[in-house]
């Protein structure tokens, strides 16, 4: 990170380790280890066989349950220019660079500004006493703009890259347009400091794809976690509004919904080729013309459920066991150009980049704000608006959707810090979306 034209402490970390799971006598046992000699091996190897005996009375879980790895395989993302490619010196100076085209404009105005990358590979090896060997090598790659304007008591935020997090090497720079925007999230900034709040009432919502992933990410990926559905997280993440007998008949949405999980999408920040029970990955429909279908629930949630679901049991690393996570879960493009869609609005605003969100314990009623907005009338963009947010309940909220952008309105995006699970778990999920119009939605400005 370069900050305010000064480079910041260079942090690198490596981590590995091994995760062991033990069926026998009725129990499941788990244990991990950092030390990866035969007695570390084999010691971990006896407390994962003493968890296994003392639960098997009391799990919830039967041996029967858990999926049994007898595949092979092996898959890697694709690099057309590795982050080893170039050296620290050249990374710091494009960031550097970057810095400075955040500062360009009304310098006295900017005051906080900074570029970071942050790059992650993950290697895994799942190995299995049934045969399986499954090896897969992923590479994360996580840039971020940051300007901060202000005059008085007035204080406006805008953010470019960090919810664009993707897999790749450094040549999705360009496919981001990185560098290039850095002059753009600072004129933002300032076009806020001097735009009028949000107006507030019932009203049209054009959601661009930057908030399309948060709204995907709350009100639609963890809805449908199947471990939460069954009771797992409420003691921490919460349950969900979506309940077994949903699948298959319920209206989550309007006709032009269509949710599918996706993990190949090779540069989506949650591609893989098998999940870490090692079932192998495939598109497939979670919604389809509003209906829902299915839940992200792994092969263990499925057959506990008896519900069929996807490969999406998923890990943070070496020291936690797999769970039921989202991974690349995206809203299909639609027929209508994003001018035909700000046309279709005669009184509404558009939205872009979240600011802040807040959403009840069974995902449902929900409050969420933006960093940019503008407002529409009669078909037409009009002024920048600062401070917007919206509120809704998910339930309701996807049935409102009467516009779905073409894909010249698709973008690829992704969070890298999604929290589940206790032991808590954070992990990367890609979400990709069009342009959406939401209709009547209760809008409001904010300070």
């Amino acid at each position: 990170m370069v900050r305010q034209d000064i480079l910041q402490p260079i942090r690198s970390t490596e981590s590995r380790g091994l995760f062991i799971t033990v069926l026998d006598r009725g129990g499941i046992g788990y244990a991990a280890t950092s030390d990866l000699s035969e007695k570390g091996l084999a010691e971990a190897t006896r407390q994962a066989l003493r968890w296994a005996h003392i639960s098997a009375a009391i799990s919830l879980l039967k041996p029967e349950e858990i999926a049994k790895v007898r595949l092979s395989g092996y898959y890697q993302t694709n690099l057309t220019q590795a982050w080893e490619s170039t050296g620290l010196q050249d990374k710091v100076a494009l960031l550097i660079d970057a810095n400075r085209r955040l500062k360009t404009a009304h310098k006295h105005k900017i005051v906080d500004w900074s570029a970071s990358l942050t790059y992650r590979k993950t290697d895994v090896i799942l190995a299995s006493s049934q045969g399986a060997s499954i090896e897969q090598s992923l590479c994360y790659l996580i840039p971020h703009l940051r300007a901060v304007a202000n005059h008085e008591s007035n204080t406006q935020v805008r953010c470019y890259g960090n919810d664009r997090a993707c897999q790749g090497g450094l040549e999705q720079l360009v496919r981001l347009n990185f560098f290039e925007s850095a002059e753009r999230v600072a004129e933002e900034a300032l076009q806020l400091l001097s735009a009028p709040n949000c107006p507030s009432g019932r009203m049209d919502l054009l959601l661009m794809p930057e908030q399309m992933m948060l709204q995907i990410h709350e009100s639609i990926g963890h809805p449908l976690e199947l471990d939460r559905i069954l009771g797992d997280e409420r003691n921490y993440a919460g349950t969900s509004f979506v309940t077994p007998d949903m699948f298959g008949s319920y209206r989550y949405g309007s006709d032009l919904l269509n949710i599918t999980f996706d993990p190949s999408r090779r540069e989506e920040l949650a591609s893989y080729g098998f999940d870490d029970e090692g079932t192998p990955a495939e598109r497939c429909y979670l919604i389809k013309d509003g209906i829902l279908l299915r839940p992200l629930g792994s092969v263990t949630s499925q057959r506990r459920a008896g519900i069929s679901g996807v490969a999406n049991a998923r890990s943070s690393d070496w020291n936690r066991p797999p769970i039921d996570r989202m991974a690349n879960l995206n809203v299909e493009p639609g027929q209508s150009t994003l001018t035909e869609l700000i046309a279709s609005i005669e009184h509404g605003v558009l939205m872009d980049t979240n600011r802040s969100w807040s959403i009840d314990d069974s995902r449902n009623k929900f409050q969420f704000g933006c960093e940019y907005g503008r407002r529409i009338e009669n078909g037409e963009l009009r002024e920048v608006v600062k401070n917007p947010n919206y509120r809704g309940i998910s339930a309701t909220f996807w049935r409102s959707l009467k516009g779905v952008g073409t894909e010249d309105t698709f973008q690829v995006m992704g969070t890298p810090t999604c929290g589940k699970g206790e032991p808590n778990q954070v992990i990367a999920v890609g979400h990709a979306s069009p342009a959406c119009v939401f209709a009547d939605v209760d809008v409001f400005g904010g300070t």
